[in-house]
């Protein structure tokens, strides 16, 4: 086989990053893919490929005719459906296939926490409810939330959203992370009574929960949604750098 046999690293998170980094490090042919969903991503070291893969298909497509040493999905964990497709085509193509997942958020004593399946139950609940929302689901979920009068809105977003918005709102354009000092000020001086949230994990926005719990501010928040049980999956960076280089093929020149 060729040289340069690469580990596809699906990414687009601070983990995704991170694993690049260490193995470009270790001397690891590696090829990350951005789905492209933001104008300026946060590049990782090493090679980049940008844009969709044409489905399942064109995954299975890619690999073949990149002829990838192993699978690592560090996406996202509502990107849903890169991680179906990731499985599928792992299983069709006889690639070892890493899930790098981090850890959901807890509840704990201090927070309020309403748990809603998906992103429609957190919109009902919201109009039900009224009053000032801060809005922390992203730009392609925005739409979801344009029909509720009720509500004003604090949305923040990385790049603007597409869809129709609130009738009330305020936009916000930030990129994480977020320190818990800013965070509580945001939600003071907005007088935030209800905070909307994906149920992502991780420490980069962890810090709004944290200050939510502290003034006493309710929190919407949204399921992951359930993922294929194939492949290995683990948890943090070091345990996703362990399993790329104990897989015998992730070499160069193998």
């Amino acid at each position: 086989m060729g040289a340069d046999r690469p580990v596809l690293l699906l990414g687009g998170t601070g983990e995704a990053r991170d694993l690049a980094a260490r193995l470009v490090a270790a001397d690891i042919p590696v090829v990350s893919s951005l789905a492209g969903r933001v104008a300026q991503p946060r590049l990782p070291v090493g090679e980049v490929r940008i844009g969709g893969f044409g489905g399942v298909d064109g995954l299975q497509t890619w690999l073949r005719e990149h002829d990838a040493t192993a699978i690592v999905d560090a996406t996202h964990p509502f990107a849903a459906t890169i991680t179906e497709h990731a499985a599928v085509a792992a299983h069709a193509t006889d690639i070892p296939l890493l899930r790098l997942a981090r850890p959901p958020w807890i509840a704990g004593p201090d927070d309020q926490w309403l748990t809603v399946p998906d992103m429609a139950a957190a919109a009902r609940e919201v109009g039900r409810r009224g009053g000032r929302v801060f809005l922390t689901t992203g730009r392609q979920d925005v739409g979801v939330f344009a029909g509720i009068d009720s509500a004003w809105f604090l949305i923040r977003v990385v790049d603007p959203p597409t869809a129709d918005l609130p009738t009330h709102h305020q936009l916000l354009r930030s990129r994480g992370p977020y320190d818990l000092d800013s965070e509580r000020t945001l939600l003071s001086d907005n007088q935030i009574d209800v905070l909307v949230s994906k149920n992502s994990g991780g420490e980069l926005t962890r810090a709004k929960l944290v200050a939510a719990a502290e003034l006493g501010v309710d929190v919407i928040m949204v399921q992951r949604p359930a993922e294929p049980g194939v492949g290995t999956t683990v948890h943090t960076v070091d345990d996703a750098e362990d399993w790329v280089l104990s897989q015998p093929t992730c070499r160069r020149g193998v």
